[in-house]
């Protein structure tokens, strides 16, 4: 029990110097010359996503491409960058795949596209199981002589 009470108390300056590094590399509060600029930088490190991670935006991201890139949307903010020309630098660099809303274009209509095509896929499976499940319905009974056979196959088994 002492040792284990040791060795927890041994990683607890680990844990700490490991939690202010981490907190380190998110990055040191950074200061805009206006309040636009700062709106600015904000809603770009919320669009752009992160190319090493995937599924997180560079704001969330703790990889060092994503420190890279908030540092480059930092310095084009305060240099006066508009929105736009910083989206497209980030574009060209990275390509389309760093936009968390990719435009739609002849190569990403697919991607657009799909949720509907998706929906009418459904709606046409669905209507064709109702419509076919109706069409056995109005099946019309056995007749006579198909009675006849069936109560044959059944006594004679």
């Amino acid at each position: 029990m002492k040792r284990f009470l040791f060795l927890n108390l041994l990683g607890l300056p680990l844990w700490l110097v490991a939690g202010f590094a981490m907190a380190l590399a998110i990055g040191q509060p950074i200061e805009f010359d206006s309040e636009a600029q700062k709106r600015q930088y904000d809603t770009l490190v919320r669009e752009l996503r992160c190319t090493v991670c995937q599924s997180e935006t560079i704001h969330e991201s703790n990889a060092e491409l994503a420190a890279d890139m908030r540092r480059r949307v930092y310095d084009m903010t305060v240099a006066g960058h508009d929105a736009d020309a910083i989206v497209d630098f980030m574009v060209q660099r990275y390509g389309d795949y760093v936009r968390y809303r990719p435009p739609l274009q002849a190569n990403t209509w697919l991607l657009w596209a799909s949720p509907f095509l998706l929906m009418f896929g459904g709606a046409l499976v669905w209507w064709r199981i109702v419509v076919g499940r109706q069409g056995m319905a109005e099946r019309p009974d056995f007749t006579d002589q198909e009675r006849a056979v069936l109560e044959r196959l059944r006594h004679d088994v």
